[in-house]
Formats: C-alpha cells, sequence, structure tokens
C-alpha cells in the first residue's frame, strides 16, 4: 500500500497564500488531509507557513499538482510516496 503526502513551504505566506489556496482549492479532490502550520499568534504572525497534504488519486495529477505549485514565487512542493512492506 502507498501513501502520498505533499509538504508546501510559503515564504512571504501573506502574498503567496492566495494564489496557493486557489490551487488547493482547484485540486481538492485529491486532498484527503490538510494541516498548515505557521509559527506566532495574533499580532506576530510569521511570514513563512508549512502545509501538509495526505493525497489521493493518480501519482501522474498528484505530480501536476505539484508542479502548478512550485509555479508560484516563493513556493516550494515536494511530494512523498511511502510505501509500506508486507512484514
Amino acid at each position: 500500500m502507498n501513501k502520498y503526502v505533499m509538504t508546501i513551504l510559503l515564504r512571504h505566506r501573506k502574498e503567496t497564500a492566495v494564489n496557493v489556496q486557489k490551487i488547493l482549492t482547484g485540486w481538492g479532490c485529491m486532498i484527503k488531509t490538510r494541516l498548515g502550520i505557521h509559527d506566532g499568534i495574533l499580532d506576530n504572525c510569521s511570514d513563512t507557513g508549512l502545509i501538509i497534504l495526505e493525497l489521493v488519486g493518480e501519482p501522474s495529477k498528484m505530480k501536476e499538482f505539484q508542479r502548478k505549485l512550485g509555479l508560484i514565487q516563493d513556493v516550494d512542493a515536494q511530494l512523498v510516496e511511502l510505501t509500506l512492506n508486507k512484514a
């Protein structure tokens, strides 16, 4: 069984988040789980953010999703395939 996780690092979060959100919405049917993390609270928000996604579907479409995110300046997306070996 394979699991797919994508990590997305945003720099200049306030500027990049809108474009990232548009892409996430467009590919939303592939997203099973989403976790967004940024440092800071209230008036002290950080300028970077990390999004972790658990994805489902075709790996070729996941790679295209990753490519689209990578076109946004100051965004780095990495797709990770995890495989469970039978004991």
